[in-house]
C-alpha cells in the first residue's frame, strides 16, 4: 500500500512537470522562441527522459527494494515453515516408531498370553478328562454293584419263592414230623464249646 501511494505521488509530480513544460513551450512560442519541431522534440525528449530517470527511477528503486525485501521475507518465512515442518515430521516419525514398538510389544505380550492360556486350557482339559475318567469308573462300579445287588435280591427272592413253593407242595404231616424229629436230634446232640 505504501509503495502504491509513493508511486502515485511521483506520477502526480511528473504530470505537473509535463504540464509546466508544455505551458512553457506554448509561452515560448508566443515570445519568439525556437519553434523548430525537430529541435523542440529532441529537447522535449531529453527533458522527459531526465524527469523519468529522476522521478520514476527513484520510485522503481523503491518498489524493487520493497519487492526484494518482501521476497526475502517470504523466503525466510518459507524456510522457517519448512524447518518447523521437518521438526514436526521428525516428531511424527519418532511417535510412529514408538507406536510401532508399543504395538509389537503388545503383539508379543498377546502371543505369550495366548500361548499361556492355551497351555492352561489344555492342562485343565486333561485334568477334567482324568476326573471324568475316574468318575466314569466309579459310576460304572457303583452301577455294577447296584445291578449285582438287585440281581442278588431277585435271586434270593426267587430262591425263597421256589423253596416256599416246594415246601408247600411237599410238606405233608409225615415230612413235617420227620423234620421236627431231625431238628430235635440236632438240638439234643448240640454241645456248646
Amino acid at each position: 500500500m505504501y509503495l502504491y501511494l509513493d508511486a502515485n505521488k511521483h506520477i502526480t509530480r511528473l504530470r505537473g512537470f509535463f504540464m509546466f513544460f508544455t505551458n512553457s513551450l506554448v509561452f515560448a512560442e508566443q515570445f519568439g522562441f525556437n519553434t523548430n519541431l525537430l529541435e523542440t522534440n529532441v529537447l522535449n525528449l531529453a527533458v522527459v527522459v531526465a524527469v523519468v530517470i529522476i522521478y520514476i527511477g527513484d520510485a522503481l528503486k523503491s518498489l524493487l527494494a520493497n519487492r526484494k525485501q518482501t521476497i526475502l521475507n517470504n523466503f525466510q518465512e518459507a524456510d522457517k515453515r519448512a524447518l518447523e515442518a521437518q521438526n514436526r515430521l521428525k516428531e511424527a516419525k519418532k511417535q510412529f516408531e514408538e507406536a510401532q514398538a508399543k504395538a509389537q510389544q503388545i503383539t508379543d505380550q498377546a502371543t505369550v498370553t495366548i500361548e499361556r492360556e492355551r497351555n492352561q486350557i489344555v492342562q485343565q482339559n486333561q485334568e477334567d478328562i482324568q476326573r471324568l475318567s475316574v468318575m466314569q469308573k466309579e459310576v460304572l462300579q457303583l452301577e455294577q454293584q447296584k445291578a449285582q445287588s438287585e440281581l442278588a435280591q431277585k435271586l434270593v427272592k426267587l430262591a425263597l419263592h421256589q423253596v416256599n413253593e416246594k415246601l408247600t407242595q411237599r410238606l405233608n404231616a409225615s415230612v413235617h414230623s420227620a423234620i421236627n424229629n431231625f431238628q430235635i436230634v440236632l438240638f439234643t446232640n448240640f454241645k456248646p464249646q
